[in-house]
């Protein structure tokens, strides 16, 4: 029998499920187990092929007879708010996010409890308890860190730490070239502030200032109402036949 080590990854196939954004199609993917000394290394390569990654397993779209999922990154140093945008910045401009390792908190889960109930009650994660929140959060061999979003204090400028109440948490990846978001819920209370977008706006700073040039969206499908405001960060790249591609909307 071949043995195989943890440093030669082993792809699988899923088998088709009913797609979750065009009605009428079934999904596939492709997945490997992120784990050993190399699933850093391994995490980068397979992000920048169009895999995303949760927990230890990367993952991409295998789909049979479509390929409406498209893979995108943000040109960080190039990008260009809109006026819309800037007006969200402004609006949350009493919000700071602190970075901590990736550590689940009870006041997190609540957040993404919430979060979920509120937009997601009939998604794939709308039945997910605390420990699976929690393995969400802790399971990952790669650099993974919690973004927390607070109202700025009187000391916020020392300590780079808001106080009071979660408002939004993003789950990131640092990878060597770029920052990839790998899943981010927000306070449904405050929809109005277009958080969503806000702490897309703050991680395309947090590449700029790393000196990092992508920030990774996961995967655009064009005519999905969920999907379409990934497109409104430009310029950035969609990964085609050909590679990366520059794509302006």
């Amino acid at each position: 029998m071949t043995q195989h080590t943890t440093q030669t990854p082993q792809f699988f196939l899923t088998a088709p499920s009913p797609c979750p954004y065009i009605d009428g199609q079934y999904e596939r993917k492709v997945f490997t187990h992120l784990v050993g000394s190399r699933a850093p290394e391994l995490n980068d390569l397979l992000t920048q092929g169009g895999f995303r990654r949760s927990q230890n397993i990367a993952y991409r779209p295998a789909c049979e007879s479509c390929r409406a999922c498209v893979s995108v990154r943000i040109l960080a140093g190039e990008f260009s708010p809109t006026k819309n945008m800037r007006r969200v910045a402004q609006r949350n401009a009493d919000l700071i996010g602190a970075q901590h390792d990736a550590e689940p908190t009870t006041e997190q889960y609540s957040l993404f409890r919430a979060y979920l109930d509120s937009r997601h009650r009939k998604g794939g994660m709308s039945d997910m308890t605390v420990l699976d929140y929690a393995m969400m959060v802790e399971d990952s061999h790669v650099e993974t860190k919690v973004v927390e979003y607070r109202r700025r204090g009187p000391d916020s400028f020392i300590t780079g730490k808001g106080e009071g109440p979660l408002a939004a948490v993003a789950l990131t990846d640092r990878m060597a070239d770029g920052l990839s978001m790998v899943y981010s819920f927000f306070d449904p209370a405050l929809a109005d502030r277009s958080l969503g977008t806000f702490m897309i706006l703050d991680h395309i700073e947090r590449a700029r200032a790393a000196g990092l040039p992508h920030v990774y969206l996961g995967y655009w499908v064009n005519g999905s109402r969920k999907m379409a405001y990934k497109v409104r960060f430009q310029p950035q790249e969609h990964l085609g036949p050909k590679g990366w591609e520059r794509f302006e909307g």
